[in-house]
């Protein structure tokens, strides 16, 4: 019965951060997929993005961001999406330096704040985690956590991790792992983060 009432409860507050209903349409073809990556220069590195309310102080959505052969966003149960965003099984690919900052940006808003932890790893390090996502499938509505927290925990360096519902505790656990990067994104754009996304690719197409 307890476990039941929270995950009403966090499907709801979820809902209405991100780690909601997924919004994406179709997965993206293998094709499209292995067109869009990009390999961004720059060291081997896991980031973790948390989002939290700015009016009660709670977590909302947990995502993260992987450094390997190509740079990809892990959006589990995500909302943030584009036809011409290139997502297959609630990874994001193609995270040019412009998609990664519209894809941190866009949870950062007048309701939510992003705390954005990085850690650099060792290269085989980056690509395991790289496979598991990319072999995860699409996340059920409020499992955002439970799931990263899940593939976290595989990798070497990251076995102190503990699965949890709890964006915060997650990032909590993160925070004590050796090497770990902090800082915090606050912006005032209003709520609706659909209208920084169309924004972004609109100014690409002139459309």
């Amino acid at each position: 019965m307890h476990r039941r009432l929270f995950l009403v409860s966090a499907a709801s507050a979820a809902g209405l951060a991100g780690c909601g209903m997924p919004e994406s349409g179709p997965d993206a073809t293998p094709d499209a997929v292995s067109r869009a990556a990009y390999r961004f220069d720059g060291p081997p590195a896991i980031t973790l993005f948390t989002m939290v309310s700015n009016e009660n102080g709670d977590g909302a959505h947990t995502s993260m961001m992987i450094n390997a052969s190509q740079r990809v966003v892990f959006d589990p149960a995500g909302s943030v999406s584009h036809p011409r965003m290139i997502e297959r099984g609630d990874v994001i690919y193609g995270m040019t330096p412009e998609l990664a900052e519209l894809y941190e940006g866009a949870h950062a808003r007048e309701t939510y704040h992003v705390i954005v932890q990085r850690r650099e790893v060792l290269a085989p390090v980056a690509e395991k985690a790289l496979r598991l996502v990319m072999e995860n499938g699409r996340v059920g509505q409020a499992f955002c956590t439970q799931s990263t927290s899940r593939i976290l925990r595989q990798l070497d360096g990251f076995e102190t991790i503990r699965p949890t519902f709890f964006p915060l505790s997650l990032k909590r656990q993160f925070a004590r792992l050796p090497g770990v990067t902090e800082r915090t994104r606050y912006e005032t754009d209003a709520d609706d983060k659909s209208r920084a996304v169309d924004a972004f690719f609109e100014e690409r197409t002139g459309s």
